[in-house]
């Protein structure tokens, strides 16, 4: 088929979609098979609808295409079958046995086997490998995770899943298009037509034929309207006459723009607008129209564009929402309403925005012009900078001689940049205030402007051509557009009030600035200072806000008149016009309202000391909440990116953080206790001042400073009662130390490889004491082996043990192990133990494994000889053999996000490499203390950014930039924690890095800046005979649980196994250290920043 014919299919499934012919729209897709609707394929899992999920699977697959397909349609036919067996429907349960899983028999009959043996038992649960089946609904979700992957995995779906981007009605617009055309060549085209079939083309009649002349109405189930709308009279939004006038003019303007625009200039034609006679044939050239028109000519297309949507006169191209062909199904409890707790800001908050990735990082404005950066998942100001004027000699000598005398500055508006690389602060007087974002504590100074005369209103960020920039407004009645290096890129005017606020947005190509004005005036810019090109009323005719849904398809606009009413509306940008009023105000909010968006659904305004909710498709109110009380009348709000945490101001100078189930568990992941109560006043007052404005370069720790702050209170756990700690039953064992050790990625159990090259499984069990079966201190898990009674036992013939180095890796779906000791890799099945295959004999021998992030078949395999092997399980074939370092690999990381893969070796080398080519890219030692030889294992580990990379090496923990391979933090063994490292891995959400030490302790560092949180002393986990006895016990190795933050577990020099957490009512371990704003906040020995060489000392 044609690529023209495959895009008229998806044409087609667009149209079918919107007039809601939802059979035949799946239909098609499966007939076609250009289009795999995932979410219509898991609500027919669901449902099981199993008939109809191989039919509609059928036009994409059949079972023998390949390993993808063979797997997808296996687990739908053993789910089906497992089904039956619960029911008891034993005679279905052969059916299915007979008819659908028995092709899978000469592939695997062993399997076949013992699948028909389930038909022997009275609960298939009975069977240990199926013994955590749970209720159907749970297992059907299961496999659908599982079967999203290998249909995201098979070839035969590649570029099917999913639909091209098309705007709304594409088909209508199309046919529209031709129907003008068609209308446009007619002999004697008449000014209003009758067009009242598709099936033929159009013609126009004589003028004395039968027909009468009859204004433009083309049916609605076949086209859309090419005419005007119609006035909205006195109760719209543009009084007649000014629309009529603004409409001659953007009607100059769009006959001029450029020669192609016959389409366009037709419906103008057909329209209410009044337009010269021989206005075709002046298309064919861009003239000059006469002045008296108000026309003024711009030839650039893009104008074109974007007049299509925002001009008051309907044009061929309908209002262009992204297309959304199953809209997500959603529930009031989205909506984050529940109060998680109260920030203290001190001053009242004028301004929040959420950071778009960290989605708990908040920036705050307040009144007393100081910026404020939280960290709402631990309750903390990460840092504060109170206002202060950066370089008053670079400001305006007006500014300069208003600055003493006028009131406080006070914050008007705070925002992130889409990528949360820098944030801006408008203020009530003149100024903008850019920082750089570098990392979790840093805010830099990176740039003030002296941007407007009178108050700076709103600022926001755009990409014009791709550049950043950014967008102001202010009491002087102009819009301005800076580059980040201060240069004034464009100078809007034309409002008659000060300008209110600001709406960058970008529909396709064609980048746009809604503004709104005081006066309720609402205009729209092109970058390129040709002036405003619509002009609107607001409701109200006052302050207005004007914001985008998230995925920039619908346009909102809340404000209040000065008589004291609401208004929250909907617009449509192609007519000019209010698609949509929201009800559900009191009459009088008594001044200027606030309101957010979020998950493309809902709207939330603050007013009546309220949060009052919308879907945004019903006018009336969907819920209120008052967050417990506290709030003020007109509440300042926002959503996080996700929209599962809202920010509420209240009347106390504090912000409210309420949240849904999402939200409070992603709060839960990071949260820590405030620190404010260990600070001592003189210490607050540091930290206070270190806030205030520095230059842009991090300034270096004073050791010999007079007045120091005092110490930070380090959480030293001790004793046993002050942890929560389980030994793995049946893991000690003297003579085989546990040399590697994991969790799963389930999360419900340990494997342990020990130096033997024996490798244990602990699993905990789901019941009362348990109910959520994941791995806990609190409870004991079972010792775990298969019925047959095998144990993993890793190929150790001709080994010499003692110089082997046992490695192991798990693949991602907890089905497979792969592990050496010095022998071949084997590859194991978790669930039965056995070796499924066997490769890479030495020598060399492997000393590192690493699957390959995106496919499990590919693996990383280091080597003895200091080479890295790309190893396909499928074909037994090396792919690539990497050389760059000069001993045995030691650690490799996989980053999707920089495609590269990270490795470390006992030289003390880190090389990154191409995932893509295989190529070296970039080779960089550790920088060891002075004397000190390029010895011993040096890990890595990935940041959940797939950035910032975590080294380990037995004399320090550092952290990467992994884009530049440069260090930016570094950790050298000091004070209570001076022997050398055995191990460390961040926690799973990587705020905490988790390190132990061959004396026996354990420290546990945050994550960003290196600070010693907590000490986990050898006697909290140890008994006194194994700390004191002839061999002392130590760890070798330390894991982090896939889900817990504060949970990890230590593999001992003893065999021994134990998982450790904090009491269940600290919850986590220590408390966060503070903010690093340039001065000491804590004891030098326990600083990253003061333990490190001088030339690291400013490094952040």
């Amino acid at each position: 088929m044609s690529s023209l014919s495959r895009e008229l299919v998806f044409l087609i499934l667009q149209f079918l979609e919107e007039e809601k012919f939802k059979e035949s729209v799946h239909k098609l897709e499966q007939e076609s098979g250009f289009f795999f609707n995932m979410k219509y394929f898991e609500e027919t899992v669901h449902a099981g609808e199993w008939d109809e999920v191989e039919k509609y699977l059928s036009g994409f697959t059949k079972v023998d295409d390949n390993r993808y397909s063979m797997k997808i349609f296996f687990e739908i036919r053993k789910q089906k079958y497992l089904e039956a067996l619960d029911r008891q429907d034993k005679a279905k349960a052969v059916e299915i046995l007979v008819n659908d899983l028995k092709v899978f028999s000469t592939f695997n009959e062993d399997l076949y086997k013992e699948i028909t043996q389930l038909l022997t038992l009275g609960n298939f649960r009975e069977n240990e490998q199926l013994s955590k089946y749970g209720d159907t609904k749970t297992a059907r979700s299961i496999m659908l995770i599982e079967l999203k992957k290998l249909i995201e995995a098979n070839p035969l779906f590649r570029e099917k899943l999913g639909f091209p981007t098309l705007k709304s009605s594409r088909l209508r617009t199309l046919i529209n298009q031709s129907l003008n055309w068609q209308h446009q060549l007619c002999k004697n085209p008449r000014p209003n037509p009758d067009i009242k079939t598709l099936f033929n083309d159009h013609t126009c009649s004589p003028p004395n034929g039968a027909l009468a002349s009859t204004p433009v109405n083309l049916p609605t189930p076949a086209v859309a309207k090419p005419a005007a709308y119609t006035s909205l009279g006195a109760h719209g939004p543009f009084p007649p006459t000014a629309a009529a006038a603004n409409a001659n003019a953007l009607a100059g303007w769009m006959v001029n723009a450029a020669a192609s625009s016959s389409v366009q200039a037709a419906v103008v034609t057909a329209s209410s607008l009044p337009v010269p006679p021989n206005q075709v044939s002046m298309l064919k050239r861009p003239i000059t129209p006469p002045a008296t028109l108000g026309m003024v000519e711009y030839p650039n297309a893009d104008h074109e564009q974007l007049m299509k949507r925002l001009r008051p006169a309907q044009s061929v191209e309908e209002v262009t929402y992204p297309t959304v062909r199953q809209q997500a199904s959603w529930s009031i409890d989205d909506l984050p309403r529940t109060v998680a707790f109260t920030l203290h800001q001190g001053s009242a908050v004028t301004s929040m925005d959420f950071h778009p990735s960290h989605q708990t990082l908040l920036l705050v404005g307040c009144n007393s012009g100081e910026i404020t950066l939280w960290e709402a998942g631990i309750r903390e100001k990460l840092c504060s900078k109170p206002f202060k004027i950066w370089e008053m000699q670079s400001c305006t000598l007006t500014f300069q001689a208003s600055a003493a005398k006028d009131a406080p500055f006070s914050v008007s508006r705070v925002t992130w940049s889409p990528d949360g690389s820098f944030c801006g602060a408008a203020f009530s007087k003149h100024l903008i205030h850019l920082y750089a974002y570098t990392g979790p504590n840093d805010l830099r100074q990176h740039l003030e402007i002296d941007a407007h005369s009178g108050g700076v209103n709103d600022i926001a960020f755009a990409h014009p051509n791709k550049q950043l920039c950014v967008v102001t407004c202010g009491d002087d009645k102009l819009i301005k557009v800076w580059d980040l290096t201060g240069r004034k890129l464009f100078n809007f005017e034309g409002h008659e009030a000060p300008v209110y606020s600001i709406c960058p947005h970008q529909k396709e190509n064609i980048q746009f600035i809604f503004s709104t004005a005081v006066d309720g005036k609402i205009k729209a810019w092109l970058y390129d200072n040709m002036g405003s090109r619509v002009d609107y009323d607001a409701p109200g005719h006052w302050c207005t806000t004007m914001l985008y849904s998230a995925d920039g398809g619908r346009l909102f606009s809340c404000g209040a008149g000065k008589d004291g009413d609401a208004h929250l509306v909907e617009w449509n940008e192609s007519e000019g016009a209010i698609k949509r009023t929201y009800t559900g105000f009191r009459k009088k909010c008594g001044g200027v309202l606030q309101f957010d968006t979020t998950q493309n659904h809902f709207l939330a305004v603050g007013e009546d000391s309220q949060i009052k909710f919308w879907d945004m498709d019903n006018i009336n109110i969907l819920t209120t909440t008052d967050a417990d009380g506290g709030i003020p009348s007109l509440p300042r709000l926002r959503f996080n990116k996700e929209g599962n945490l809202l920010a509420v101001t209240t009347t106390d100078n504090g912000i409210k953080i309420l949240a849904n189930a999402t939200g409070m568990r992603s709060l839960r992941t990071v949260e820590a206790p405030p620190f404010e109560a260990l600070r001592s006043p003189l210490e607050a007052a540091a930290i206070k001042a270190s806030g205030s404005a520095v230059p842009s370069v991090a300034p270096k720790v004073e050791r010999s400073s007079p007045v120091r702050p005092s110490l930070i209170l380090l959480t030293e756990i001790m004793d046993p009662a002050h942890c929560r700690m389980v030994t793995m039953p049946d893991s000690a064992d003297a003579t085989n130390k546990v040399a590697r050790l994991l969790y799963t990625n389930s999360g419900v159990g340990i494997l342990a490889l020990g130096s033997n090259g024996i490798q244990k499984l602990w699993k905990w069990v789901r019941n009362e004491q348990n109910p959520s079966g994941k791995a806990t201190a609190s409870v004991v898990p079972q010792h775990w082996q298969p019925n047959s009674g095998l144990v993993m036992t890793n190929d150790i013939s001709g080994v010499n043990l003692e110089e082997a180095v046992p490695c192991i890796a798990l693949s991602k779906n907890d089905s497979y192990v792969m592990s050496a000791a010095g022998g071949k890799v084997l590859l194991f099945n978790m669930m039965t133990f056995k070796v499924m295959t066997t490769f890479m004999p030495p020598p060399p021998a492997s000393t590192f494994l690493a699957f390959h992030p995106q496919d499990n078949n590919i693996i990383a395999i280091g080597m003895e000889d200091s080479t890295i092997h790309i190893y396909n399980v499928r074909v037994d074939e090396v792919k690539s053999k990497l050389k760059g370092h000069q001993k045995r690999i030691t650690g490799l990381a996989f980053s999707t996000t920089l495609n590269i893969l990270v490795s470390s070796g006992a030289d003390a080398q880190l090389c990154t490499w191409s995932i893509d080519t295989w190529e070296k890219r970039k080779a960089v030692p550790i920088q060891l203390p002075v004397g000190k030889a390029p010895t011993g294992d040096t890990r890595v580990q990935f940041h959940s950014d797939q950035v910032r990379l975590l080294v380990a090496h037995e004399t320090q923990l550092a952290i990467y930039d992994a884009s530049k391979m440069e260090r930016i933090r570094q950790w050298v063994p000091q004070d209570a924690l001076s022997a050398p490292i055995s191990c460390a891995a961040y926690s799973c959400n990587s705020q905490l890095v988790f390190a132990s030490f061959i004396d026996g302790n354990v420290g546990v560092f945050d994550a960003d800046t290196l600070r010693l949180r907590c000490r986990v002393a050898s006697t909290a986990y140890l008994s006194q005979s194994a700390i004191n006895g002839s061999q002392a016990v130590s760890p070798v190795v330390v894991a982090a649980h896939p889900q817990e933050a504060n949970q990890f577990a230590v593999g001992l020099t003893d065999g021994s196994v134990k998982v450790i957490e904090p009491t269940e009512s600290d919850g986590k371990w220590g408390v966060s250290p503070p903010a690093d704003n340039g001065v000491l906040n804590g004891r030098t020995g326990s600083s990253s920043t003061a333990s490190n060489h001088a030339a690291d000392q400013i490094q952040r």
